[in-house]
C-alpha cells in the first residue's frame, strides 16, 4: 500500500518528497452521472487529489432527514474518483462556508432561536454534528486508504476563528474536540488540516493557506488596490485578507513546523451580486507560478471545476444577504470561472495550471525539498521592478521570474542577464523580459544521467517508454540548452502555445497529446473531446489511430491525426415575446438532429443586462450576473430542452455605483444580442 507522511518541508509519498496538485470539485454541485467524466477530465490536467466539501444542507435539510442520493451521494463519488485515478481530501465542515446558505448549516440549525451554540462546544451542537458526521462516515467505509480506499485526507472545520467561531483557547478547545469526534468515527487518514488563516489550529492538524487574484465579497463597488498575490514573498497568508496587503499577516502557527500547503488558491472567482471581477487564465497561472516560487509544496485549487447549487426542499441553497451575508450569489449558478467550468467546459485556466501540474507530477520531488528564497520588499504596486525568487539548495535549482500583475501593465525588461544562485551561481545567457511574462528556468537540473547546465525555457514534463527518455521544454526564445555533462539527455522543445495545448497520456508508453479540448486515458485508450472537425498531434506515433481518427502524416516531431463528420446543426429559433422596463423576456427554441452516441451542443447566449435567468418550463435551472462573458449552457446536461425561456434584468445607469465591474459595456439594457450552439463529441 502507498504510504504518506509529511515533515516541516514537505509532504512525502512512499518515503519522497512529492508536490501533488489538488482541485475542489463539488459532488453535490454536478450531476452524478457525469462525475466520473469530469473526474477524468481533472486528472488529465495534472490533477492527483480532489478535494470535496460535504454541505449540511445539501443532506440534512430537514432535521434527521438525511440524504445521500442522486448528486448527494457521496460514496459513488469517492468510488469514482478511486477509478479515476484520484486521491480524495473529505471536507465535511460541520461548517463549510463555500458560498453556501447559512455557510452549509441547515436553516434549523442556523436558527437564533433553535438553542444551539453552533460552532462551540455545547453538547446540543455536537450531538447534531455526531449525527451528521456519523452519515459521512458510513459512507466513506472502506474507502479510506487504510482499506485500499482513496480517501487520504480529512479538513476539520473551516475558517475557524476568521469566519465565526471562536478564537484564544476556547476555539482551540474545539478543533480539538472535533478533531477527536473524527478519530472516534473511524475518520483515520494521513492528512488532518485546517485552514490556517482562522486561529485555532492545534499541534495535530495542518494548516493550509489559500490566496485568490481579487476578491468578490469585498464591501466596494470600485477597483482594488493591487493584489499582493502577485509578489514573492514568505508570507503564507493570502494577500487579500481584509482587502489590504499589508493586512492579515499574522498566523497563529508556528511556519517553521509546518510545510507551506495550499487548499485554496482561487482557480476563478464566484461573482457577486455587487462585485463581479472575472479571474483570466493568466491571473491563475501567474499567481499559482508566484506561489510555488514563494515555497509552497501543495497546489490546492479552489474552485478546480464549477457546479450548480442542487434544488433546495424548502428554500434555495445559495449564500445570499437574506441568510446573514454580505453577498448576494447566483441562486444556482456556481461557475466560478473554474479551470473546468459550470457545465465541463474547457477553460484558459485549466490550460495554463496544467503547465505547473506536469511539471509537479515528474519533477516535484525535487522541487519539493528546495527552500524558497527571494529579492526582499516587493510591492505589488510597483510596475517597474523585475521580480524574482530561486528555490534551490547548493547545486542547483529554479528561477522564477513574474512580470505579471493583474489590471496593471508591468515595464519591459530587456537585455536581463539573470542569475541561478547556489555555490557556484550560473548565469543565463541575457533575455529581453516581456510585460505580462511570468515562467520559471532550472539551471544544473539532472535529466536522466545529463547534467543541464541552463536554458532559456521552462520544463514540461518527462516521456518514458522508449530507449530513452524524453524531455519536453516550452517557451518562446531559442532554449539555448547549455550543459554540464558529455552526456545530453533527449529533448522535445514547444513553443508556449503549444505547451498549453499539451496533455500526458500513458498507453502502451507515454505520449504527448497536443489539442484544444480535454484529452484522457480511459481502459487503455486515448479519448478526446471535441466538435464535428477534431484535430490532434501526437509525439511519439501511436501504434495505430485513436477510435474514430485516421492519420494524416508527420507534422514535425509530431504525428497529426483527424476525426471529421458532417456536422450536426442544432439552430436556435430566438424570439422576443414579452417584458417592460424591468425586465426582457425571450423564447429559445431548439430543433436537434438525429444524435450519436456521445453527441451534445453547447448553447451559448451574448446577452446586455444586469442579470439573466433561464427556465425549461416553470423550473429555473441556470441563471448569471453580467460580466460581459457569454452565458454557456450544455444541453444534454437538461436532457435536450427544445424550448427554453430567458428573462434579462436590465442594467442601468444607476448601477454603477453598487457594482464592480471590469469593463462596463458601451450602452445598457436588457437583450440577447445572439443564440447559437455549438457541436461537442463528449468522448
Amino acid at each position: 500500500m502507498t504510504t504518506f507522511g509529511w515533515n516541516r518541508q514537505f509532504l512525502q509519498k512512499d518515503g519522497r518528497p512529492w508536490l501533488p496538485v489538488m482541485g475542489e470539485f463539488h459532488f453535490s454541485r454536478y450531476r452524478a452521472q457525469d462525475w466520473e467524466r469530469e473526474l477524468r477530465k481533472m486528472r488529465a490536467g495534472g490533477v492527483e487529489i480532489v478535494s470535496t466539501y460535504v454541505i449540511w444542507i445539501h443532506h440534512e435539510e430537514i432535521r434527521g432527514e438525511f440524504d445521500f442520493t442522486g448528486c448527494r451521494d457521496l460514496r459513488r463519488f469517492l468510488l469514482a474518483a478511486q477509478r479515476a485515478g484520484l486521491y480524495v481530501f473529505v471536507r465535511p465542515g460541520p461548517w463549510a462556508h463555500a458560498e453556501a446558505r447559512n455557510g452549509g448549516f441547515p436553516d434549523w440549525l442556523a436558527d437564533p432561536d433553535s438553542g444551539i451554540r453552533a460552532r462551540t462546544d455545547d453538547p446540543a451542537y455536537l450531538a447534531c454534528v455526531r449525527a451528521f458526521w456519523e452519515q459521512i462516515a458510513a459512507q466513506c467505509r472502506g474507502l479510506l486508504l487504510k482499506d485500499g480506499g482513496p480517501v487520504i485526507g480529512l479538513q476539520i472545520e473551516n475558517e475557524y476563528g476568521h469566519a465565526g467561531g471562536l478564537t484564544g483557547p476556547e476555539g482551540q478547545a474545539h478543533m480539538r474536540t472535533l478533531t477527536a469526534l473524527a478519530g472516534e468515527l473511524g475518520f483515520t487518514v494521513p492528512y488532518v488540516t485546517a485552514t490556517g488563516w482562522g486561529g485555532a489550529l492545534t499541534g495535530g492538524l495542518l494548516p493550509v493557506m489559500g490566496a485568490y487574484c481579487d476578491a468578490p465579497w469585498a464591501g466596494t463597488a470600485k477597483e482594488l488596490p493591487a493584489n499582493a498575490n502577485f509578489v514573492f514573498t514568505h508570507r503564507r497568508n493570502d494577500g487579500l485578507i481584509a482587502c489590504d496587503h499589508r493586512a492579515g499577516q499574522e498566523l497563529s502557527f508556528d511556519e517553521g513546523s509546518f510545510p507551506y500547503l495550499t487548499a485554496e488558491l482561487g482557480g476563478g472567482l464566484q461573482v457577486t451580486a455587487h462585485r463581479r471581477p472575472v479571474a483570466t487564465g493568466r491571473d491563475t497561472g501567474a499567481m499559482a507560478l508566484v506561489k510555488l516560487g514563494s515555497g509552497a509544496n501543495l497546489l490546492g485549487f479552489y474552485m478546480y471545476h464549477g457546479g450548480s447549487n442542487p434544488a433546495g426542499k424548502r428554500t434555495t441553497l445559495q449564500e445570499s444577504r437574506a441568510t446573514g451575508y454580505a453577498n448576494d450569489l447566483p441562486e444556482i449558478n456556481y461557475d466560478f470561472n473554474a479551470p473546468i467550468r459550470q457545465f465541463g467546459t474547457i477553460s484558459d485556466s485549466y490550460r495554463e495550471l496544467r503547465l505547473l501540474a506536469l511539471f509537479l507530477a515528474d519533477f516535484g520531488s525535487d522541487l519539493a525539498p528546495l527552500p524558497a528564497g527571494m529579492d526582499p520588499g516587493q510591492d505589488p504596486e510597483d510596475c517597474h521592478t523585475l521580480r524574482l525568487s530561486w528555490r534551490h539548495d547548493q547545486n542547483h535549482g529554479y528561477l522564477f521570474v513574474n512580470n505579471y500583475q493583474r489590471l496593471r501593465t508591468m515595464a519591459a525588461h530587456p537585455g536581463v542577464t539573470l542569475t541561478g544562485r547556489c555555490d557556484a551561481p550560473v548565469e543565463f545567457p541575457p533575455i529581453d523580459i516581456r510585460p505580462g511574462e511570468f515562467f520559471f528556468l532550472p539551471y544544473r537540473m539532472a535529466l536522466g544521467s545529463a547534467v543541464l547546465h541552463s536554458a532559456l525555457a521552462t520544463p514540461l514534463c518527462r516521456l518514458d517508454g522508449g530507449a530513452e527518455p524524453v524531455f519536453v521544454f516550452y517557451g518562446d526564445r531559442a532554449p539555448q540548452f547549455s550543459w554540464e555533462t558529455t552526456a545530453q539527455a533527449a529533448l522535445l522543445h514547444l513553443t508556449r502555445a503549444e505547451a498549453l495545448q499539451a496533455a500526458k497520456i500513458r498507453l502502451d508508453r507515454d505520449y504527448l497529446v497536443l489539442a484544444e479540448d480535454f484529452v484522457w486515458e480511459e481502459d487503455g485508450e486515448l479519448k478526446v473531446c471535441g466538435g464535428a472537425e477534431t484535430v490532434i498531434r501526437v509525439f511519439p506515433a501511436l501504434p495505430a489511430p485513436p477510435r474514430g481518427f485516421a492519420e494524416e502524416g508527420a507534422d514535425g516531431p509530431f504525428t497529426r491525426y483527424r476525426r471529421s463528420h458532417a456536422p450536426a446543426v442544432a439552430p436556435v429559433r430566438l424570439q422576443r415575446r414579452s417584458g417592460d422596463e424591468n425586465c426582457a423576456v425571450y423564447d429559445l427554441c431548439i430543433d436537434y438532429p438525429p444524435r450519436r452516441p456521445g453527441q451534445d451542443w453547447l448553447l451559448r447566449l451574448d446577452w446586455l443586462g444586469e442579470r439573466m435567468e433561464l427556465f425549461d418550463g416553470p423550473r429555473k435551472i441556470n441563471d448569471w450576473f453580467y460580466t460581459g462573458q457569454s452565458a454557456l449552457l450544455r444541453l444534454g446536461y437538461f436532457d435536450f430542452p427544445t424550448r427554453l425561456t430567458a428573462v434579462v434584468r436590465p442594467l442601468r445607469e444607476e448601477d454603477r455605483e453598487r457594482i464592480y465591474l471590469e469593463r462596463w459595456p458601451q450602452r445598457l439594457g436588457a437583450e440577447i444580442l445572439r443564440a447559437g450552439t455549438t457541436e461537442e463529441n463528449r468522448e
